[in-house]
């Protein structure tokens, strides 16, 4: 599941509704959506993304979260490290061999390694 998907399920289920439902309300299959939902599809459009924020009268903050999300949810993500160090090859393989055997203490763990020094500085002070 992407970041995106994961969310646009809860706020789904938090107006229970259906994926028929919302599919329909969209234009989109509720193949589409569930694929969407469950990371089987790429991250999507810009258009998507604005009718979901319309169907669910999400404003302001979140509906930038939203766009956000919908930016990092590629569930198949290409990682070039041409020109750069064989140790940054050296990571990008051992992270593309072993991500799914990591648990989410783990994940959360690299996730805070590989924040912005400034987004660490603000959440520490």
């Amino acid at each position: 599941m992407t970041p995106f998907g994961a969310r646009i399920r809860d706020l789904r289920e938090e107006r229970g509704l259906s994926q028929k439902q919302m599919a329909a309300a969209l234009g989109v299959s509720p193949a589409y959506l569930s694929a969407l939902e469950h990371g089987r599809r790429g991250a999507p459009n810009w258009a998507f993304v604005q009718k979901v924020i319309g169907y669910f009268n999400v404003i302001w903050d979140d509906a930038e979260e939203l766009e956000k999300l919908a930016a990092i949810s590629n569930p198949r993500v290409q990682i070039d490290t041409s020109g750069l160090s064989p140790d940054a090859t050296r990571l990008a393989n051992v992270l593309a061999e072993r991500i799914r055997g990591l648990d989410r203490a783990q994940i959360a763990e690299i996730l805070e390694i590989l924040r912005p020094r400034r987004s660490r500085n603000q959440k520490s002070a």
